[in-house]
């Protein structure tokens, strides 16, 4: 374009001015010089922009890597990128372009160094193995100062300037790009060789390494790992591990971060470079002077002043005065300058010094603080790891007394089973002599006893499983007081002690609770109260409001002093002192009552003072019913069944066991089989066909579940009733619970275990016929064939007198519909004592107590006390 322009008569500066060229250049094309002017300035525009907008792109990943690694801070390319277009508009509008030819061509010379620095390092250097046969450029692993490239490229742009200021002369002047470019491919390897490639790599990251596998494992084709900071995913040439967040980490963010401290490679910061190499060539007292404060900021403002300097003195040289008036006053602006630069770049350099200083120490502070934390956090997650192993050996510890107490159990029922089963046989026999009564007598409550202390250890073991069960029962409330009021009237008489029930509101006559459990806390309570009150009273309070029941137990014993109330609840907790040494009992009674209150969602409140007394309150949810279900169950002895004989299979391994179980069964009229073993009960099905299985469930080799699942799996359709002293064993799986029909708990109250029998048998019992039964059915007899006054002749004998009604006789009834056996012994001596009801209706009762037939005793207490008023108030025209 200018050999056209200047064939075409245009001046030598016309035709270097780009514009008018691309004028004349369009008006050669379209023959119109409007069409050519406009057309030249859009491509001007155009090509200005494009490339303005390359360089300032181009410029902003260079300004936004170099300001972010020296900052920690990454306001975004964009901003850079508006940065570099509006200085490349500047320099266009204000045309200095041709100004800043020569500072570009000074600027060239550093280029050409950079640039040469890199190609020798890739020509030379990497086939010589002088460095890396890789280019590494994660910040995390390269020192801050590599010699190889900086050292060169600043050997390279120090001979490229001297050059171009014509120090060697006019031909190196010319050539000072050349000298650079040169200099670069000498001073590369060179510098390489000296220092053996050492301050390539600060580090690598060899902890990606199962990192990568793993990825590649989840995709082979495109592996990439997640940076614990940003979470972007990233390929695995921009990651490195970063020690301080013990995570992958991308290039970016470890630029970014400002925490660290570099602490991934402490040996490869610029202070500790610049320390070792200051050290190879001055004393250590100047190099630490120079490390203080002081010494930075005057190496930071002798940098800085010495670009200055440069700049200044290239400018001078640029400008060439003409006269020597104008090179002094140019001379003296620029000292001027200088030295107001000087100034200001020293407070600057100062606060930059002070900023930096600050900003290391709050970041060491935090980082020292964010230690401290994670020590804390560390530490509290050993003591949870502690508490953790802790619990779990309390778990298994209370697992094991558990199963402990399971087995002490298991162990200690099949004996009670004999024990309880023979006295209440032998208690039962009319041949039994009078004299042996007291002894079988001793023998079943010691039985009775012992098994409700194996049964309150079950219950604890139950409560901290958290497998304890209630049962929904409609409860007689007032009569259950009164039975409660009768039993413990007596006790306290015994010890001189005033007993008193108060009843502060109306009771409803039903209510919906666990009346086993309700019983087990109000008598551990009130026996407790009754059995620690040497003198004195002892009241017993029931209010009843919104369905909530509130017993109150006060009493005027020895009271708990402050310190041990809080034991009382403990398992097996007993505070002893001189007065209390000699009390029987466990240390179970209020620890029961106390789970069995929190289990049934009351709530238990306990106060004393010593010397006078103490106060037990319970409030117990008890929601009222209209009606209850309470039903009658008259007992008389049994003889026998109707019908014809049945053949029951007995299978345990005790033979006590079977021998009692063939001694209750065998005179009722029962053909009893018995087997040690699942193989001989097998063995014996081959000959005969049982009605009924009663099965041991724990036995050796086949275990009675498994026999049972046996026999159905053969067809036996025979009921199965299980045995088992475990207590636990009934919560079976329902394919275990398919195979049998009940579940027995020993040790099994032998009238239990006939009702179970009777139920699966569909028997009819035939009931042995007392004196006072053929009495009374004469009488019925006489009432249906017409006599007005049928009972006339029948209670005119003194011998079957109505029972009269007397306060002992309430108490006996209370009593039995408790099964307090002691108390029905007692009441039935005074009873003899008093002569208060006929002969033979204390030998009735006498037999039904022999036989623990607590339920009968009431039911005939009843039945014969109001015989003669049910007779009385009828017509004499209606039969009863």
């Amino acid at each position: 374009m200018a050999y056209l322009a200047i064939s075409d008569g245009a001046t030598d500066i016309q035709a270097t001015d780009p514009t008018y060229l691309y004028q004349r250049i369009f008006f050669f094309l379209t023959t119109s010089p409007t069409t050519a002017l406009i057309l030249a300035a859009v491509f001007v525009f155009i090509c200005q922009m494009k490339i303005n907008l390359t360089n300032a792109y181009a410029g902003s990943i260079a300004w936004s890597n170099f300001f972010s690694r020296l900052t920690h801070s990454h306001p975004g390319r964009v901003v850079w990128l508006v940065f570099n277009v509006t200085i490349a508009l500047l320099l266009m509008e204000l045309g200095i372009y041709q100004a800043l030819g020569a500072i570009l061509g000074v600027f060239a010379i550093a280029a050409v160094s950079w640039l040469g620095s890199l190609s020798a390092d890739l020509l030379i250097n990497k086939p010589l193995g002088l460095s890396p046969n890789y280019v590494e450029f994660k910040r995390a692993h390269l020192y801050d100062i590599n010699p190889v490239g900086t050292g060169s490229m600043l050997i390279a742009t120090t001979l490229g300037l001297v050059s171009y200021l014509g120090v060697f002369g006019d031909v190196a002047k010319s050539l000072c790009h050349f000298i650079s470019l040169g200099s670069c491919f000498v001073f590369v390897p060179l510098i390489a060789w000296i220092t053996k490639g050492k301050y390539y790599l600060a580090r690598q990251s060899p902890e990606l390494i199962p990192m990568i596998e793993l990825a590649k494992q989840r995709n082979p084709k495109y592996v990439t790992l997640t940076c614990g900071i940003c979470e972007n995913a990233f390929e695995t040439e921009d990651m490195s591990f970063c020690s301080a967040y013990m995570q992958p980490i991308c290039s970016l963010c470890c630029s970014l971060d400002v925490r660290c401290l570099d602490s991934c490679k402490p040996q490869a910061s610029i202070g500790q470079q610049s320390d070792y190499f200051l050290k190879l060539f001055l004393p250590k007292g100047l190099v630490k002077a120079l490390s203080s404060r002081f010494g930075r900021f005057a190496s930071l403002l002798l940098v800085i002043n010495i670009i200055n300097a440069a700049l200044m003195m290239l400018i001078y040289r640029q400008m060439a005065p003409s006269s020597l008036s104008e090179e002094a006053l140019l001379k003296d602006t620029m000292l001027a300058l200088f030295f107001t630069l000087l100034i200001v770049s020293g407070v600057l350099s100062w606060l930059f010094v002070l900023a930096h200083e600050s900003r290391v120490v709050a970041q060491k502070e935090s980082n020292r603080q964010t230690r401290k934390l994670i020590r804390e956090i560390d530490a509290h997650q050993e003591t949870d790891k502690a508490l953790q192993h802790a619990k779990e050996q309390a778990e298994r510890a209370n697992e094991a007394k558990s199963r402990y107490l399971t087995g002490i159990s298991h162990e200690l029922r099949t004996p009670l089973q004999s024990i309880i089963g023979y006295a209440q046989l032998l208690s039962e026999k009319a041949n039994t002599p009078s004299g042996h009564q007291n002894g079988l007598d001793i023998i079943h409550r010691s039985g009775l006893y012992l098994a409700d202390l194996i049964e309150g250890l079950l219950d604890i073991s139950k409560i901290e499983a958290g497998r304890f069960d209630l049962y929904r029962n409609t409860v007689d409330l007032p009569k259950l007081i009164d039975q409660l009021n009768s039993m413990f009237a007596m006790q306290a008489r015994s010890k001189g002690v005033q007993f008193q029930a108060k009843i502060l509101a109306p009771l409803p006559q039903h209510v919906i609770t666990d009346e086993k459990r309700l019983r087990q806390i109000l008598i551990n309570l009130l026996s407790n109260a009754v059995k620690y009150t040497p003198k004195g009273s002892v009241l017993f309070e029931v209010n009843y409001r919104n369905q909530v029941a509130e017993f109150i137990i006060r009493d005027t014993g020895i009271g708990i002093k402050e310190g041990h109330l809080k034991r009382i609840f403990d398992p097996f907790e007993r505070v002893r002192d001189v007065s209390t040494g000699n009390l029987p009992g466990t240390g179970l009674g209020l620890t029961i009552v106390k789970l069995l209150t929190e289990i049934m969602g009351g709530d238990l409140q306990a106060r004393s003072v010593i010397g006078e007394g103490s106060e037990f309150r319970v409030s117990l949810m008890l929601p009222w019913v209209s009606q209850g279900d309470g039903s009658a169950y008259e007992y008389k002895r049994i003889v026998s069944y109707r019908g014809y004989q049945r053949t029951l299979m007995v299978v345990d391994d005790d033979p006590v066991v079977r021998g009692l179980l063939s001694d209750i069964l065998v005179p009722l009229g029962f053909n009893v089989l018995e087997a040690a073993d699942a193989e001989s009960c097998l063995d014996e099905l081959e000959s005969c066909s049982p009605d009924l299985f009663v099965l041991d469930v724990s036995m050796p080799g086949m275990d009675g579940l498994s026999l049972a699942k046996l026999l159905r799996d053969r067809a036996y359709s025979a009921p199965i009733i299980m045995l088992s002293a475990d207590a636990k064993e009934n919560q079976r799986k329902p394919d275990e619970q398919a195979a049998f029909n009940q579940y027995l708990v020993k040790p099994v109250n032998n009238s239990a275990l006939l009702d179970a029998i009777k139920h699966w048998l569909v028997l009819e019992w035939v009931y042995q016929e007392t004196e006072l039964d053929t009495l009374a059915l004469t009488a019925l007899k006489k009432t249906v064939s017409g006599n007005e006054e049928p009972y006339q002749d029948v209670l005119e004998d003194p011998s079957v007198a109505t029972i009269p009604d007397h306060e002992s006789v309430r108490e006996l009834m209370a009593f039995a519909e408790m099964g307090y056996k002691k108390g029905v012994r007692g009441v039935l001596d005074q009873l003899a004592k008093k002569d208060v009801i006929a002969q033979t209706h204390l030998q009735q009762l006498e037999s039904l107590y022999q036989g623990f037939q607590f339920d009968a005793i009431a039911q005939y207490i009843q039945t014969n006390s109001q015989l003669m008023c049910e007779v009385s108030e009828k017509p004499n025209d209606e039969p009863q």
